[in-house]
């Protein structure tokens, strides 16, 4: 009989690995649980949060934990994400509607707090077989979606839980789209790749990638675009990359109270005939409405959370009548754009310098490690730039654990970044 057959390990010991081991699997169902209800990521984000905080308390002891914690919010990123939060709630005081504030603020602040905790766990560091489960989870999650499209959702409507409406999947292909990036780089980052690990990357991106494309969602589509190329470029040309990624965010938070008239001035109406079902002309016009707003209240904002109904807001009565009908389409399908009418000049900066020093950290990687990582900031910057509202829960609940997966999984020689 071996000495571990006489001795067991005690059951104490074993329950830091039984709850990470938990945590793990919670985030590689999480594709497949947006496939199934496309607003779940934030509740499996913070189960695995839980599991990975009690298996660090159960291993360490609190102080470890907490220790951990503040160490990663006395990074630059750390700072100032924390002072953006901070002050996205103090504006909730001149709100027009406090109370209904409150909802958006805990939606941002909620998986933020939760990819923080699973980074600061020290029991998170996944490697080659998390990063095959995450893949073959999202392979199943597009499969499923490219079959549901093709049934035109004829499952769902007999089980009478769903409509006859496929942009249901808009959050789940983008949920799978920011973390494609994740999966192949976990796939790519160990020196002996299998041919298993190429399988599945090439799997990966013609699943992932077709539906992004046979989806709904525009955002998608050039959300994909930008991330194959941001990867190319970064792997072949990386530091002119990231200097030119970093121009384009710099600038485009800079210019966002004027990015409606930008654009209406420099995209002739034959691109917004092609783009039609993008929406592009509709987009413009939403972005001067809430730029008039901007202007409106530069410095502070109108307050977190109110863009939903900016149009009952004081504020719409400094913008002008033909632009106003537009304040009441519930967001302004623009991050930068959202960050600037509710939060003000100041929020806009404390959000503009998150950006900027998570990408001079990135400065010191090399290519294979850079490349992944500088795609998937291009990429959700340009979908955030374009799309949805940007407090949604379920898109920062995959970019949190986007950031979460990728920097403890940065190689070893890189760790210094």
């Amino acid at each position: 009989m071996s000495q571990s057959a006489a001795h067991p390990m005690p059951v104490s010991s074993l329950l830091p690995l039984r709850l990470a081991r938990a945590g793990y699997v919670l985030l590689v169902l999480l594709p497949l649980a947006m496939w199934l209800a496309n607003r779940s990521s934030p509740l499996f984000l913070g189960l695995a949060a839980l599991c990975f905080i009690a298996s660090a308390v159960a291993e360490k002891g609190w102080p470890a934990f907490l220790r951990r914690v503040l160490d990663l919010l006395r990074s630059p990123v750390g700072l100032s994400l924390g002072a953006f939060l901070l002050w996205s709630l103090a504006t909730i005081a001149w709100s027009h509607r406090p109370a209904q504030s409150l909802a958006p603020w805990g939606e941002l602040a909620l998986p933020m707090a939760s990819g923080l905790a699973i980074a600061a766990s020290g029991r998170f560091r996944p490697g080659r077989i998390e990063s095959r489960a995450l893949t073959v989870a999202l392979i199943a999650a597009a499969v499923f979606m490219m079959a549901e499209l093709a049934s035109g959702l004829s499952v769902r409507i007999a089980l009478g839980i769903g409509k006859q409406v496929t942009y249901i999947f808009n959050r789940p292909v983008l949920t799978c789209l920011m973390l494609a990036p994740v999966a192949a780089s976990g796939l790519l980052a160990a020196r002996a790749r299998s041919p298993l690990d190429w399988l599945l990357c090439g799997a990966l991106i013609f699943t992932v990638g077709g539906i992004s494309l046979d989806s709904e969602s525009g955002a998608a589509g050039l959300g994909l675009a930008i991330l194959l190329a941001a990867w190319l470029a970064a792997r072949f040309l990386p530091r002119l990359t990231l200097a030119l990624v970093t121009l384009g965010f710099f600038a485009t938070m800079v210019l966002a109270p004027v990015m409606g008239r930008l654009g209406d001035e420099a995209l002739p109406a034959s691109l917004h005939q092609r783009l039609a079902n993008s929406h592009s002309r509709d987009r413009v016009d939403i972005w001067r409405s809430f730029g008039e707003a901007i202007m409106a209240r530069p410095l502070l904002g109108s307050g977190f959370g109110t863009s939903p109904t900016l149009d009952r807001h004081p504020v719409a009565l400094e913008v002008s009548p033909p632009r106003r009908q537009l304040l009441a389409v519930g967001h302004p399908h623009s991050a930068p754009v959202q960050a600037w009418v509710e939060t003000g000049a100041v929020g806009a900066v404390l959000l503009g310098f998150a950006g900027l020093a998570f990408l001079w950290r990135l400065r010191r990687l090399a290519a294979p490690a850079l490349a992944p990582r500088l795609a998937l900031a291009a990429s959700a910057f340009g979908v955030a730039t374009v799309a949805h509202g940007a407090w949604q829960g379920w898109w920062i609940a995959a970019l949190a654990l986007a950031a979460a997966w990728l920097y403890r999984a940065v190689p070893p020689e890189d760790d210094e970044a």
